[in-house]
């Protein structure tokens, strides 16, 4: 079945270039039109409003939410902005949605203040709104989402696996103030100074997630901390960067590097053994929880605060996997 899902959403991606010419903005545009078809509907109507669209993260949360609507019987529609940053764009697609009048809703919001107004009026007519991967803060009746703080320990876990226990390590991160940064950090953190009293946390760097911003503090840290052992990369683009900073001075299997999320670059380097693993997220079971849980909502359930979606540790040795390759968008 696993194997059917990263097929599928091969295919997916595959539909979507061809329908724009190469560009993700056109099939994000499509949307309303689907909304319009689906609101005329006699079946309850969800739209999902993620941060983005064209990358294959947000695709396999849409196929996952594609799986829910069958199974249960219900219509969606699925969009995004082209950037992550499109806060006007995204609240635009929140009201052309609201609009139709849904039974319910489930949103990543880029800014939760930005869309608060009009999801409260939503919901003080009846409409479920659901949260997912970033949440939108207050808002929802629950969040689905990864425990990002028990992500980080999953590889502070791993991370004092291959040190046997004793080391220096270095931290990576792409924000001091996004909550999954923040919680990925904690996460780590915690787990050592709780397990491992002989494993030091040298440094911590603050990149945006930006790939040159995190090679060049990479090369830096291991500079001030040259018996530096391991590196902890919180997202794909502090793992990549820090890749290819220790490529920049021959270091490459001399310090572990362990990431967050996946991308083209970083499965390669972790096929070649160049990366020693990584924390993938679970974005076709994040899609299917959040229309289950506006379905369970809309049925009276009860919804706890958090659902948590699940990650996986990856490395060269199971991420061919029938459970995990799936899971290992680009």
């Amino acid at each position: 079945m696993k194997k059917v899902l990263a097929i599928a959403i091969s295919l997916v991606m595959v539909l979507s270039l061809a329908a724009c010419g190469g560009s993700a903005a056109p099939a994000a545009e499509a949307a309303p039109a689907a909304q319009e078809a689906a609101a005329s509907s006699d079946e309850i109507y969800i739209p999902v409003i993620a941060l983005g669209f064209q990358h294959q993260y947000w695709q396999a949360v849409k196929l996952g939410c594609e799986q829910a609507a069958e199974e249960f019987g219900v219509t969606i529609t699925f969009e995004g902005p082209e950037q992550e940053t499109m806060v006007d764009k995204q609240v635009d697609m929140i009201k052309a949605a609201l609009a139709k009048n849904p039974a319910g809703l489930c949103l990543a919001a880029i800014d939760t203040e930005a869309c608060r107004a009009d999801v409260e009026a939503a919901k003080a007519k009846g409409l479920k709104c659901v949260g997912f991967d970033s949440g939108c803060g207050d808002l929802p009746l629950t969040t689905c989402a990864t425990d990002s703080k028990g992500a980080g320990a999953i590889a502070a876990e791993n991370c004092a696996r291959l040190l046997n226990g004793k080391g220096k390590v270095g931290i990576i991160n792409f924000s001091q103030t996004a909550p999954d940064g923040i919680a990925r950090e904690q996460g780590f953190v915690e787990y050592l100074e709780a397990n491992c009293p002989d494993i030091e946390i040298v440094d911590v760097q603050y990149t945006d997630g930006d790939h040159l911003k995190s090679a060049d503090a990479a090369k830096s840290m291991l500079t001030a901390f040259p018996d530096l052992n391991a590196f902890y990369g919180c997202n794909e683009g502090c793992a990549v960067g820090i890749y290819n900073g220790m490529k920049e001075v021959s270091k490459i299997g001399d310090v572990i590097i362990i990431g967050f999320d996946s991308s083209a670059a970083l499965k390669e380097g972790i096929k070649n053994g160049e990366i020693t693993g990584a924390i993938t997220q679970d974005p076709v079971g994040m899609g299917y929880k959040s229309v289950e849980a506006v379905v369970k909502a809309l049925k009276g359930e009860e919804l706890p605060e958090f659902i948590d979606t699940g990650c996986y540790w990856y490395d060269k040795t199971n991420m061919d996997d029938p459970k995990i390759a799936p899971l290992l968008y680009d």
